[in-house]
């Protein structure tokens, strides 16, 4: 059955108010389409005032400064039916929560040209439960060409005055992450809503280990708003890592000892594809790629705190978080069994190191107003965490005290204890209950930690050993940071940098920038 041919009113193109158009006060908006408080419709500057078919119902549709919003065009009836006020409420869509608009038409195998136009299409971003986003359409349905028209090139218009959200991205794949679902995840799921999105890319898939530290330090970036990594853990810091040296290249700072770093000059998009995905995690609430997508999208942009790790005389790099003594080992025991599923391979690993279960000698240091403070004893193992790690497995984080920019890091060490006892202590990070509840559990606040070990980290002796990541080459001990091994023959100097990093992320309020305090939590 043919549909009726919609009428094409206009009210305004730009500017003036509606004078006709019917009051706001008392509406509410539909739970599909409502987010966060409705914006106070009164006092707005209306854009544009037509009529559209939504849903089976034609509406009195209005575009004002904020907001669309729309209702079903009410028949003669009584005053006072509050039945029939409550079934034709108000909806409406905030406009920083469109990201795109399309014409809709209906194309056949006959017909040629552009098809036969039906409408527009407005493609909007969601929030959903546990800090899930989705991507939704409306559809505003109306036959007339003029009338669409004017209504779609108000909100192009829109969209273009947002001005925070990228236009191009250099997309960086790691296709070996987890099971090797890196690229079907990009392909199915990310790259057909950067489409919609009308975002240019340009996709580089790496090859081996290294290969985007290096291809950052040399490619053209200019042109492009931001960049994109595809990967779990281990690519993100390293794409991470790569955008910070080339910040500090390119304002002549010498990269063998940086002590005051500069911000990386463009923002990261983290796309979870990896086994535990922490950063993604920790930056969104939840490891979901539609979710990851959406940020990006919507420009929404967080600071992010970044640590420098160095030795004496020599800086190594930036990272995220790093454990050394049994996060460290077990990490080196993965390392040399890749041949496994990466599930597989952590469990292994998990089960070979706490069988291997030994102290190592050492003392952190901490850094405490300008105060050193030394901690020094047998422990099983070091934590040093900028952000909070959370992840499927540790729900709360790995350091859920810490937050994304607050200047500071958690230092958690475990000092020596029966195997049973430290297994619980792991355990423990799988539930609700406190992780740190353990005599020898300590926690501090602080934004400089040196850890100097005295013997082999962990204890074990290279002749119960076998493969090269697991014997300590060269006297040299093994850290886990972000999930990179990393060897390092001496102590190492950890040093936290407040936002220097910008990462496509949740939007959140801003953190207290007073100076924080090395204290025991």
């Amino acid at each position: 059955m043919p549909r009726r041919r919609r009428g094409g009113r206009v009210s305004a193109l730009e500017g003036g108010r509606e004078e006709e158009a019917p009051p706001a006060a008392g509406a509410v908006p539909s739970a599909q389409w409502a987010s966060g408080r409705q914006p106070e419709a009164a006092a707005e500057l209306i854009l544009l005032r037509g009529i559209f078919e939504i849903g089976r119902d034609s509406c009195d549709v209005v575009l004002s400064e904020r907001a669309l919003r729309w209702q079903p065009i009410r028949p003669e009836r009584l005053t006072g039916d509050s039945k029939y006020d409550f079934l034709h409420k108000e909806e409406f869509v905030e406009l920083k929560d469109i990201f795109s608009v399309k014409l809709k038409r209906r194309y056949s195998i006959k017909q040629q040209g552009s098809g036969t136009l039906l409408g527009i299409t407005l493609f909007i971003c969601l929030k959903t439960e546990k800090n899930k986003l989705k991507d939704s359409t409306l559809d505003l349905i109306n036959l007339s060409e003029d009338h669409c028209d004017i209504w779609f090139r108000q909100f192009k218009k829109i969209l273009a005055g947002f001005s925070n959200r990228p236009k191009s991205l250099k997309i960086l794949l790691n296709p070996q992450s987890h099971k090797k679902e890196a690229t079907q995840v990009y392909y199915e799921k990310v790259e057909p809503l950067l489409k919609i999105a009308g975002i240019k890319t340009d996709v580089t898939i790496t090859e081996y280990e290294g290969h985007a530290l290096s291809l950052l330090k040399e490619c053209e970036l200019q042109g492009f708003d931001g960049v994109v990594c595809v990967g779990g853990d281990g690519s993100a810091s390293e794409v991470a890592h790569a955008l910070l040296l080339r910040a500090q290249k390119n304002a002549g700072l010498e990269t063998d000892s940086i002590l005051t770093p500069v911000g990386a000059q463009l923002p990261l998009g983290v796309i979870p594809a990896g086994s535990t995905n922490v950063l993604a995690h920790s930056l969104h609430g939840v490891s979901h790629v539609v979710t990851a997508t959406l940020h990006i999208i919507m420009g929404h942009i967080q600071p992010v705190d970044v640590c420098t790790f160095s030795t004496i005389g020599k800086f190594l790099r930036f990272g995220f978080s790093a454990m050394f003594g049994f996060g460290g080992r077990a990490l080196a025991v993965a390392e040399n069994h890749r041949w496994m599923s990466p599930n597989q391979r952590m469990d292994f690993a998990i089960m070979k190191a706490l069988a291997k279960l030994k102290r190592a000698q050492g003392y952190p240091k901490s850094d405490c107003n300008n105060q050193w403070q030394m901690i020094q004893g047998q422990f099983l193992n070091v934590s040093i965490m900028a952000i909070p790690c959370q992840c499927s497995v540790a729900p709360r984080g790995l350091a859920p005290n810490t937050r994304l920019n607050n200047g500071s890091m958690a230092l958690i060490t475990a000092r020596n204890t029966s195997r049973p006892e430290f297994i619980k202590h792991l355990k423990r990070y799988a539930s609700i209950k406190n992780q740190f509840n353990f005599p020898f559990v300590d926690t501090y606040t602080v934004e400089e930690v040196k850890v100097c070990p005295k013997s082999n980290s962990s204890g074990h002796h290279p002749e119960e050993d076998h493969g090269p990541h697991e014997t300590a080459s060269g006297n040299c001990f093994p850290w886990n940071v972000d999930g990179d091994l990393m060897q390092v023959a001496s102590e190492v100097h950890v040093r936290v940098h407040p936002r220097l990093i910008n990462l496509y992320g949740r939007s959140m309020e801003e953190m207290n920038d007073s100076k924080v305090t090395c204290s025991c939590l």
